[in-house]
């Protein structure tokens, strides 16, 4: 994730690493984190937000100098998280779908149109999309607060999901 001249990456063990001059010099971020698999990150709002393994959500106000352990409403695998109308929402196993509206510090569950595996979530044109195992695809248009399945056109694993405009 790209966000205030800082590139953050996250890994296994829970390892942050991120980089302030385009990408040529890399530090380790200090986390309380130390055993999660991280395996999504984001950006909004001054905020890196990732997430992980048995639920995990950290969050950095600090250009990702420094992560901090969230309180998470799911024990699932968390896979994505994106950021769009001031409200991070996250996806992951068995169609888990939470989101934050508060800038990452509290994380609601949210009911989900499916318990396929959701991998990867974007936002554009006010619309969340997340897609995942089975070529499943859920979509919401009211800021994440429901979400609906969406017309498929492949039963094949679907890994990732982008807006830019």
């Amino acid at each position: 994730a790209f966000g205030n001249n800082a590139f953050v990456a996250v890994g296994d063990d829970g390892i942050i690493v991120r980089s302030t001059d385009n990408g040529t010099n890399w530090d380790n971020a200090t986390t309380d984190n130390s055993t999660n698999k991280l395996m999504g990150v984001t950006f909004g709002n001054n905020t890196f937000v990732a997430v992980g393994s048995s639920g995990k959500i950290v969050k950095s106000t600090d250009n990702g100098s420094s992560f901090y352990n969230m309180t998470s409403p799911t024990a699932n695998y968390l896979t994505g998280v994106t950021f769009g109308n001031n409200t991070f929402v996250a996806v992951g196993y068995q169609g888990n779908i939470v989101k934050s509206t508060d800038n990452g510090t509290n994380w609601d569950n949210m009911t989900s149109p499916t318990a396929n595996y959701l991998i990867e979530v974007g936002f554009g044109n006010n619309t969340f999309v997340a897609v995942g195992a089975s070529g499943n695809i859920v979509r919401s248009s009211d800021n994440g607060s429901s979400f609906d399945n969406a017309t498929s056109p492949s039963s094949e694993h679907l890994w990732g999901v982008v807006f830019q405009e």
